[in-house]
């Protein structure tokens, strides 16, 4: 087989054409190449090429203390800042051994769900962007306005929230914070239909994503794909209700881990939609646990130094693009000796080497579009 590298122009018959799609991120979620190697309007071959973006907070995490680190956590997915804030407090806090006032899980539970509703929605928003449809984006980016205003009323963070410490939340919710959170929820949910009907039901969008770049169950599991996508492929998996962590153990009756069987890039989008929904839901439980409990504290009192005591620990989160870990080592020392970061949008990105051979030129930026990515969470 002879190859022809193109920049522009054409190649002669009989030789395949290698095109390099990006360093340009086609949605802009970030800077990704695709090593594409083309039969005519058929892709052969398929190889994502990563590292634009790498900043290397893995090994800066080695350099900075216990407090110091959220910062860094929180950027890798820069639409899931306080789940990644999450993962990190809660691998200290348990080596450790430390207790988290009850306050404090339940408001760190409601904050996560708001911050999975705000990264499903802008997904929700720029995925039919991509495949042409202009006008879902504006719909989502006026229910993200919403929600944004309400956690930065509460953190001071419009992205980067900063609001999680180790034992607990930087300070208590501002007065009459939880009924403007309570109508926030009520103005989106009576929106989310929206989706449903301009996006779902129009056959445009239907006909660019039914039975296109289907995953199979084999693949999830192979590529250790997590998330939306591997239950889109019919994984039954999700920490929430298998491991659960916070409060979701005593959510159990209001979160539904939703599934499709047919992996295909509208399946996919569903099961974002559906979560979406039941995202919602699970807020207004929590909003309704916390006006049931009596005032207390929300974090703990921490020495000057914070030290973890010798050992490791693996502490991971179910992320709104999913599984997300941090395997922390300690040598006894204000900062980590090792904090190892697995991703969700790693493993999920290298579906794609299965995903684009055989498929139409034309599809790929359906499939591309539809493995909900954050490229800063992959070239961490």
């Amino acid at each position: 087989m002879t190859e022809t590298t193109v920049g522009i122009g054409g190649a002669a018959e009989s030789t395949d054409m290698v095109l390099n799609i990006g360093p340009q991120h086609p949605s802009t979620h970030g800077v990704l190449r695709l090593r594409l190697v083309l039969d005519g309007e058929r892709v052969r071959s398929a190889e994502p090429v990563i590292g634009y973006m790498h900043r290397g907070a893995e090994k800066l995490f080695e350099a900075r203390d216990y407090r110091q680190i959220v910062m860094l956590a929180n950027r890798h997915d820069w639409l899931s800042a306080f789940s990644n804030e999450l993962g990190v407090v809660m691998a200290v806090e348990r080596m450790l051994g430390m207790e988290v006032p009850e306050r404090a899980v339940w408001l760190r539970t409601l904050l996560a769900e708001l911050n999975r509703i705000l990264n499903h929605l802008m997904f929700l928003g720029s995925y039919p962007l991509e495949l042409g449809g202009i006008t879902p984006v504006f719909h989502a980016f006026r229910e993200r306005e919403v929600l944004q205003a309400v956690l930065e009323e509460v953190s001071g963070g419009r992205m980067h929230y900063m609001f999680n410490r180790v034992g607990g939340l930087k300070e208590d919710l501002p007065a009459g914070w939880t009924g403007r959170a309570r109508q926030a929820i009520a103005e989106v949910r009576s929106r989310m239909d929206v989706h449903d009907r301009l996006v779902l039901g129009n056959e445009i969008f239907r006909g660019r994503t039914r039975g296109v770049g289907v995953l199979s169950r084999e693949t999830v599991h192979a590529y250790g794909v997590s998330g939306p996508i591997a239950r889109a492929s019919g994984v039954d998996f999700d920490l929430r209700r298998d491991e659960p962590y916070l409060a979701y153990g005593k959510l159990a009756d209001v979160l539904k881990v939703v599934t499709r069987e047919e992996g295909d890039c509208l399946a996919r989008f569903e099961c974002l939609l559906d979560q979406t929904h039941n995202s919602l839901a699970l807020a207004d439980a929590c909003l309704d646990r916390l006006a049931e409990l009596p005032p207390g504290p929300v974090n703990q009192r921490l020495p000057k130094v914070l030290k973890a005591p010798e050992g490791a620990t693996y502490a991971w989160t179910e992320n709104p693009l999913g599984l997300n870990g941090y395997y922390l080592v300690s040598k006894g020392e204000k900062t980590p000796y090792r904090l190892k970061l697995r991703s969700a949008s790693y493993n999920n990105i290298q579906a794609l080497v299965e995903l684009l051979p055989g498929t139409l030129v034309a599809d790929m930026v359906a499939i591309l579009g539809s493995l909900f990515f954050v490229v800063g969470d992959i070239d961490k």
